[in-house]
């Protein structure tokens, strides 16, 4: 008898512990979530903005500008639209908007994290699709806004967990530098990957798109271009050639570490971009060497030759120009030079794997109140199915993201929390919400 009004107790116990942390978390989030009355909205919007309402709009305020986030935007009707009012002039604006746009969605949070980003929270989708981040004052939306005389925005998708930072390898015609990548290529065959180029020239027999090239329309790639889409490019003989942002991301997403084997002016194209790369040059022990190995090449006529030597010379000088490259290795031997390159890659202990852990998929509810404590999230999933705590609660942690717009927003960790006991995803404490701890 007395062991059954023991388990009533605690069994009555539990239930009031889950639903007075439940109601904490529901109060947070109505203060720090989306859901809220703007100040000097316009008539047209002047209305409580929360994750029930039918227009489906969240509304962020930065300084005096209010971004409006729709779930549809109301001219493609297949992805989350975009307007800002301008509280000093009064006025709509339709931003110029850049990046891969997130797909519509009926049910979104939106949180402001600083001055100059949005993350928004798409529900009922899984960890692929779920986060995003609006740029509305990085270096990257400010250089366009410039550059375009416009009101610019820019999306970048969320990604969980990390990515070995890309590997830009230069140098001069002769230098080895494809002899290099194909023995890290062949020793390593798993950890590394090549991105696929664009080019405005039309495909040669047995080429294929998205394998060789990614062949696109001249007024295409320069549009891309234009919207900071690439990393690097250049006219070839009348055509264009360069490097996606996102030929670059596809090999990271594929769990591998991206190399690109570019000049020294393509190198200087990326170091300006917001791509946290590792960059090498190789150099020959002297000019006398790199012709003597270029005549040995025995494949090019002497004015080709010439050509190719006068070029070595200003990529030699720009080269070594301070701050453009990471690393120097001088390819005098190249087994000697392919093991300092080993070294630098962090190879040395075998195979290297290309990603840090990477969570396990989650799948978001469509209600999902949303609350911010420092650098985390507090994501509280409603839905009928999540019958216990320890399901329904997740931690965003984004005190390590990195990259941004055009590319992907990586570093996020999502895990699951149980509120109910003191153990957080494996750790033996219990998190504080505000000096609340649970």
């Amino acid at each position: 008898m007395l062991n059954f009004l023991v388990e009533g107790i605690f069994f009555l116990l539990s239930l009031w512990f889950k639903f007075l942390i439940e109601g904490i978390l529901f109060l947070i989030s109505m203060g720090e979530a989306p859901a809220f009355y703007a100040d000097n909205l316009p008539g047209d919007i002047q209305k409580k903005v929360d994750a029930q309402s039918e227009c489906n709009e969240r509304t962020v305020v930065v300084g005096s500008k209010i971004y409006v986030i729709d779930g549809v935007d109301h001219e493609s009707g297949s992805t989350i639209g975009v307007r800002i009012f301008d509280k000093s002039s009064g006025e709509w604006i339709n931003p110029t908007v850049l990046g891969t746009k997130p797909k519509s969605s009926k049910h979104h949070s939106a949180v402001l994290l600083n001055d100059d980003r949005v993350l928004v929270v798409r529900g009922n989708s899984d960890s692929s699709e779920c986060l995003w981040f609006l740029e509305v004052g990085t270096p990257f939306v400010k250089e366009h806004e410039k550059n375009l005389g416009d009101e610019v925005v820019a999306w970048s998708k969320g990604v969980l967990g990390n990515a070995e930072k890309p590997i830009v390898i230069s140098g001069p015609s002769g230098v080895g530098k494809g002899t290099l990548i194909s023995k890290l290529m062949k020793e390593f065959p798993s950890a590394f990957g090549f991105s696929v180029s664009h080019t405005t020239r039309a495909p040669r027999e047995k080429e294929q798109n998205g394998i060789h090239y990614h062949f696109t329309d001249r007024n295409v790639m320069e549009r891309e271009i234009k919207d900071g889409k690439f990393l690097e490019f250049a006219s070839v003989h009348g055509n264009l050639y360069g490097t996606s942002v996102e030929a670059v991301e596809v090999v990271a997403d594929a769990g591998k570490i991206c190399i690109l084997d570019i000049d020294v002016q393509g190198a200087r194209s990326v170091r300006a971009t917001a791509l946290d790369a590792i960059f090498i040059f190789i150099s020959p022990p002297s000019f006398e060497e790199l012709e003597k190995r270029l005549r040995a090449r025995a494949t090019e006529t002497e004015e080709q030759i010439q050509k190719r030597l006068q070029n070595a010379r200003a990529e030699l000088e720009q080269g070594k120009s301070s701050g453009l490259f990471d690393h120097i290795l001088v390819n005098d031997d190249l087994e000697t030079c392919y093991e300092k390159l080993k070294d630098i890659l962090c190879l040395r202990d075998g195979v290297k794997s290309a990603c840090n852990t990477f969570p396990e998929s989650v799948d978001l509810s469509i209600e999902h109140p949303v609350s911010k404590i420092d650098q985390k999230l507090m994501i509280n999933c409603t839905t009928a199915e999540h019958e216990k705590a320890s399901n329904n609660m997740y931690a965003l942690n984004l005190s390590l993201i990195k990259g941004g717009a055009p590319g992907r927003t990586r570093g996020l960790n999502m895990y699951a929390v149980n509120p109910l006991t003191d153990d957080v995803n494996g750790t033996s404490h219990i998190p504080e919400l505000n000096g609340i701890q649970f």
